[in-house]
C-alpha cells in the first residue's frame, strides 16, 4: 500500500553537517521511496509538547525497546524545545511517500536505535546508543526521528502540519550570531538533472555545500512553472541577444556561403545576424525554461504558464557571513569544464545548462528569486491533503 512517512533530521545532526548524508541514505536505501515535501521548522514549545504526547510507549514490547522509547521522549524534550533564552532549534522535516513507506523507512532506511549493522542505515552511521560496562547509558543520539506505525505516522504528521504555518518556513532568526555580525542569505536551487539521474547526488552536493560553514534555513521541493521560470531567468534573456550575436553571424555566414555560388560578404551576414539574434536568444532562453519546467514556453499556451511544471527541483536557503560568495565559490564556474577541482559543478556538471544547481549572484537577487519561486509558502498541508484525497 502506498503510504506517507516522515523523517525529522535532529538539530544535532544538522549542526554536525550530516544532513546530506541522511538525505543520501534516505533516497538510496530504498528505490520505492519518493521525497514528496521538505520544510524547515523552528519548533515552538506547543509543537514539541504535542509531538511528545504522540510518542507513546508500547508496554507490550521488551524492556530494551521500552527503554529506547522513553529515551526518545526525553530526547525530544531536551533537544527540540527552545532553550532558556527562547532560542528555537532547527529541525528539517522530510515527507516521503512509497509502498509500505513507514516500515521501509523504519527498517531499511533509518534502522534500529540499538545498532544491528555497521554503516548501512542512517542510525548505523550517525546515531549512538552507548552504554558502559555496567549497562548504564553513556550517550544517546538517534540522529533522526520517525514513526513506528502507519497510525502513528499520520497522527504525528498532523501535529507538525498543525503548527507548520507558525513554526516553519524561512528561519531568518534561527541562528545566533555575534554582536556586529550581519549574515547574508542566498538561494541554491538543485536542477532537475540532479534529482532525476542519481538518488545519492543531491545529498552528496548538500555535503559539499556544508564545507562553507553556512546554515540551511529553508528547504522546499518545487515544480517550477513556465511563468516562474520566465521571470526567474528573465535577466539572461536580454544578455543572450548580444552574447550569441557573433555565433549567429558566423553560422549565417557559413550557411550563406554554402547556399550560393557567388561570394557572400561578412557585412551581409552581419546584417542577417542583427535580424536573427533576438529570435536565436529566445530559442536559447526557451531551452533553459524547458529544462527547468519540462515545457517549451513557445509551444505552451500562455494560459498554461502558471501551472506547476513536470520537472522536480529542490530549493534551499543558506545563511551566514558572506553567504553568496561562499556558495558560488563552492558551486564553481557556470561551465563545468572551467570549474575548480572539488567544486560541485566540476564533480557533477555536464555543460553550462546541465550543471547541477543554480546559486544567487547577489543578496538582492537571492531575495528576488526566493520571491519568484514562492519558497516561503507552506505547501505541506496541501501535499498531505492531496495524498489522502481530502
Amino acid at each position: 500500500m502506498n503510504e506517507l512517512a516522515y523523517v525529522l533530521i535532529n538539530p544535532y545532526t544538522m549542526s554536525k553537517s550530516r544532513t546530506g548524508g541522511v538525505i543520501s541514505r534516505l533516497l538510496s536505501r530504498s528505490s520505492s521511496l519518493r521525497l514528496l515535501g521538505a520544510r524547515m521548522f523552528a519548533p515552538s514549545k506547543e509543537l514539541v509538547e504535542e509531538y511528545i504526547e504522540t510518542l507513546t510507549v508500547d508496554e507490550q514490547s521488551g524492556p530494551e525497546q521500552r527503554e529506547v522509547e522513553l529515551l526518545v521522549r526525553e530526547y525530544v524534550r531536551t533537544h527540540y524545545l527552545p532553550d532558556a533564552q527562547g532560542q528555537r532549534q532547527r529541525v528539517m522535516f522530510l515527507l516521503v511517500e512509497g509502498e509500505d513507506a513507514v516500515a521501509c523507512v523504519r527498517d531499511e532506511v533509518v534502522g534500529s536505535i540499538i545498532r544491528q549493522t555497521v554503516g548501512e542505515t542512517i542510525r548505523d552511521t550517525y546515531g549512538d546508543f552507548i552504554k558502559d560496562a555496567h549497562g548504564r547509558l553513556v550517550y544517546f543520539e538517534p540522529a533522526v526521528l520517525i514513526a513506528r506505525t502507519v497510525a502513528q505516522a499520520r497522527r504525528q504528521i498532523d501535529v507538525w502540519l498543525k503548527h507548520s504555518t507558525r513554526d516553519s518556513g524561512i528561519l531568518h532568526d534561527a541562528i545566533k550570531y555575534p554582536a556586529g555580525v550581519t549574515p547574508e542569505h542566498t538561494l541554491v536551487m538543485f536542477k532537475p538533472d540532479t534529482l532525476a539521474h542519481s538518488r545519492t547526488r543531491m545529498g552528496t552536493v548538500v555535503d559539499l555545500f556544508a564545507k562553507t560553514g553556512l546554515f540551511v534555513i529553508a528547504i522546499k521541493i518545487i515544480h517550477i512553472s513556465v511563468a516562474q521560470a520566465m521571470e526567474f531567468y528573465g535577466p539572461v534573456r536580454d544578455i543572450f541577444v548580444e552574447k550569441f550575436a557573433d555565433k549567429v553571424r558566423d553560422k549565417a555566414f557559413a550557411a550563406l556561403q554554402g547556399a550560393f555560388e557567388f561570394p557572400i560578404s561578412v557585412a551581409v551576414a552581419e546584417h542577417l545576424a542583427q535580424e536573427l539574434k533576438t529570435a536565436n536568444a529566445d530559442h536559447e532562453f526557451g531551452k533553459i525554461v524547458q529544462f527547468m519546467t519540462g515545457r517549451n514556453p513557445w509551444q505552451t499556451p500562455q494560459a498554461d504558464w502558471p501551472a506547476p511544471g513536470s520537472e522536480t527541483c529542490l530549493a534551499l536557503v543558506y545563511q551566514g557571513v558572506d553567504a553568496v560568495n561562499k556558495i558560488r565559490e563552492q558551486l564553481g564556474s557556470t561551465d563545468p569544464r572551467k570549474a575548480a577541482p572539488a567544486t560541485v559543478r566540476k564533480e557533477f556538471g555536464r555543460d553550462v545548462m546541465v550543471n547541477t544547481a543554480h546559486a544567487s549572484d547577489s543578496a538582492q537577487n537571492a531575495a528576488r528569486e526566493i520571491r519568484i519561486i514562492d519558497l516561503a509558502a507552506n505547501d505541506l498541508p496541501a501535499l498531505v491533503a492531496n495524498f489522502y484525497g481530502a
